[in-house]
């Protein structure tokens, strides 16, 4: 079975990296922007909230190693879906939560997913996540690829400085 692909919006796509980098299966994940109508943007004019683009990551995985379904269970895992103006302590519309699925089936799996995880109860505000068609994917520029390893403490910094850490802990027990 060839290796299939997933691209999710979870704000800050540094902190989107690591949680899903370290699962056997996944082969790749590459930060960019998604979403938004401008041809390959910038990351100036992403976080100028002009372009629609939220900044996401695009994970290449092999599904008889992984499945989509524990992709979505690690990206529900990362932000908080409740919060429609951003994650965190970033805040707009390039910042905001969406699954974006390539084909029918994932499309019907995020679906389920986020009707599963708004009838458990873990949060008291409704799901505001998005999921949307995927489109074209730009990818980020190399300062921004792998983050956490390239500049690990400034990356350990901002998540907990933007307060993610605490947040998962508190509803997923986890850090």
């Amino acid at each position: 079975m060839p290796y299939a692909t997933a691209i999710f919006a979870g704000g800050c796509f540094w902190c989107m990296v690591h949680p899903f980098d370290e699962w056997p299966g996944v082969i790749d994940v590459v930060s960019g922007y998604t979403g938004g109508h401008k041809e390959n943007p910038t990351y100036e004019e992403v976080c100028s909230h002009t372009t629609g683009h939220r900044e996401a990551v695009r994970i290449t995985f092999d599904p008889e190693v992984i499945s989509y379904a524990k992709l979505l269970e690690i990206f529900w895992h990362q932000i908080d879906p409740t919060d429609a103006g951003g994650q965190f302590y970033d805040r707009g519309d390039s910042y905001q939560t969406a699954i974006y699925y390539t084909n029918d089936e994932q499309r019907d799996q995020a679906m389920d997913s986020m009707a599963t995880l708004a009838q458990s109860g873990r949060f008291p505000s409704p799901i505001v996540t998005e999921i949307l068609p995927a489109g074209p994917f730009y990818e980020a520029e190399s300062y921004h690829q792998d983050f956490y390893k390239t500049n690990p403490a400034h990356y350990s910094r901002y998540r907990r400085g933007s307060g993610r850490d605490r947040f998962i802990v508190s509803h997923w027990g986890q850090d």
